[in-house]
């Protein structure tokens, strides 16, 4: 099945327009999700609308309504709210371009392709691609669809564009606050030496095929494994603990020659352990 259209529209530069067809570029995995049984009978649990006090009510009955103040709401009809959603318009007119590093990470939300609609867009959308390339630049514009207005920042990527969705800055919580109580001082030449050192021994190009989700295929294999069994009994299987972490309070100086020194070790053990204990656990 070919892929999807997420929208179809024209990019407009100045005079210049584009037809472009955008895509998304990421999709959900496997991840897994579950729903609530009833364990006596197996079957699934299905949720009402209630109103407490009233109890059920029918679905023609029910509006949306915006919390002004507690308990009280401003309500609103669907058609209300129809009038005010942004036109759909298939225009996204580029009003501005910026630095490839100017906008902070935090603003980016999510990844979508871009194409030329046919051969006849695509001469004018290869010199919009290289343009951006060659001045270094990310163009900016909002993107009206599904009766919103999304921020939205276009770049080069391989033969094609990358739009990515922006966070409007009222989205976006300012980091000071929770930095406020961390120290601004420089650390000591030779600890940064030594985890400048860790740094370089571990760098490697971002291949994100090396990565897995480990809790989800755990978790996998755990419901084909129960999927299985007969009985019906639980499967509770340890996981390992993480290597002794000794004492919180280690030698910071010692602990990274140590890693540095052994460049294949998951995680840096510390010069010294504390005793060792025996944890008791809690009865729930």
């Amino acid at each position: 099945m070919a892929a999807r259209a997420y929208w179809q529209g024209q990019i407009r530069l100045a005079l210049v327009s584009i037809p472009v067809e955008i895509y998304a570029a990421t999709k959900s995995g496997a991840r897994i999700s579950f729903n609530q049984i009833h364990e006596p009978t197996g079957k699934r649990i299905a949720y009402e609308k209630v109103v407490p006090g009233i109890g059920p009510v029918d679905r023609d009955e029910i509006i949306r309504g915006y919390e002004v103040s507690k308990g009280n709401y401003v309500l609103l009809g669907d058609d209300e709210i129809e009038a005010v959603k942004v036109e759909s318009k298939r225009t996204l007119e580029l009003v501005q371009f910026v630095d490839a590093d100017e906008i902070d990470p935090l603003y980016y939300e999510k990844p979508y392709y871009v194409a030329p609609q046919d051969e006849l867009a695509e001469e004018a959308f290869i010199v919009l691609r290289e343009a951006l390339r060659k001045a270094k630049k990310i163009a900016l514009g909002q993107l009206s669809v599904r009766g919103q207005e999304k921020l939205v920042a276009i770049k080069p990527c391989g033969n094609g564009l990358l739009l990515e969705t922006l966070r409007y800055a009222d989205e976006v919580k300012q980091g000071q606050s929770f930095f406020r109580e961390i120290g601004a001082e420089k650390p000591k030449k030779e600890l940064l030496d030594l985890a400048t050192a860790l740094i370089d021994q571990r760098s490697a190009p971002f291949d994100a095929s090396e990565f897995h989700d480990r809790y989800a295929d755990a978790l996998q294999k755990l419901i084909e494994k129960k999927a299985k069994s007969k009985t019906g009994k639980k499967i509770l299987e340890e996981v390992e603990e993480p290597a002794s972490k000794g004492s919180n309070v280690i030698d910071l100086m010692a602990a990274l020659k140590q890693s540095v020194g052994q460049p294949g070790k998951a995680a840096a053990k510390p010069a010294s352990k504390a005793p060792t204990t025996t944890r008791k656990r809690k009865s729930s």
